[in-house]
């Protein structure tokens, strides 16, 4: 029994690892061909898992020869259009200047209600306001409404605005992240003031976060403590 447990936890922490290395985007957006590898990776780890008359060294060579094809394809899909687009295949259009391209809409074999549907994701209610809308290799779908129904930016309207800067967190969850106090050029006695400050604790608070432009984010824990 306590093989078993042993022999299940080296899969899953080598399938951790190749999936580490296969890159953050095999988490979110799959391309096809990575969402074949990542299945194939997952069923060739449970069979060893599963069946102890495997051995574990016959069950980390598929699994590590997959990864090894991985990294290799990708390199080479890197350097190689032709090999990237079998791959991955290309974007396809659906909505060009204003019109729905029925032909690739059955091509790719989206409905008018999933078009429909993936436009309400991006906030557009009317498909006459859509000049171009591409259905990309990972499946998602970028849309670009005409000039004049976009929202005005500032300049636009001839506001000067100062950039946004990404917040450090510096509390999380009752704990201070001293590591990530020289990222916003704080110290221990600021967050200190500011705890003084919203007659708070470290450890009473949930999230505090800063940025450059000195903007605090401060979120209390709720509930029992």
């Amino acid at each position: 029994m306590i093989i078993a447990y042993l022999r299940t936890i080296i899969l899953y922490l080598l399938l951790l690892v190749v999936i580490r290395l296969m890159g953050k985007r095999q988490v979110g957006q799959m391309e096809p061909a990575e969402f074949v590898i990542a299945i194939i990776a997952a069923n060739l780890a449970t069979i060893p898992m599963q069946d102890g008359s495997v051995s574990l060294f016959s069950g980390l060579v598929p699994l590590l020869t997959i990864l090894g094809t991985e990294l290799v394809l990708s390199a080479i899909s890197m350097r190689s259009i032709p090999l990237r687009r079998l791959l991955c295949g290309k974007p396809v259009i659906l909505v060009e200047n204003g019109h729905i391209l029925q032909e690739n809409l059955s091509r790719t074999r989206i409905t008018l209600d999933e078009l429909t549907g993936l436009l309400r994701q991006k906030d557009i209610l009317d498909l006459a306001s859509v000049q171009f809308a591409i259905l990309e290799t990972n499946g998602n779908i970028s849309v670009f409404p005409y000039a004049r129904f976009q929202p005005a930016a500032a300049k636009d309207a001839g506001i000067r605005v100062k950039d946004s800067t990404l917040p450090v967190t510096l509390i999380s969850d009752g704990y201070l992240l001293k590591n990530n106090l020289s990222l916003a050029k704080k110290d221990e006695k600021w967050v200190h003031r500011v705890m003084e400050e919203k007659k708070t604790t470290v450890s009473g608070t949930w999230l505090l976060t800063v940025d450059k432009n000195d903007h605090i984010l401060y979120i209390p824990k709720e509930g029992k403590q």
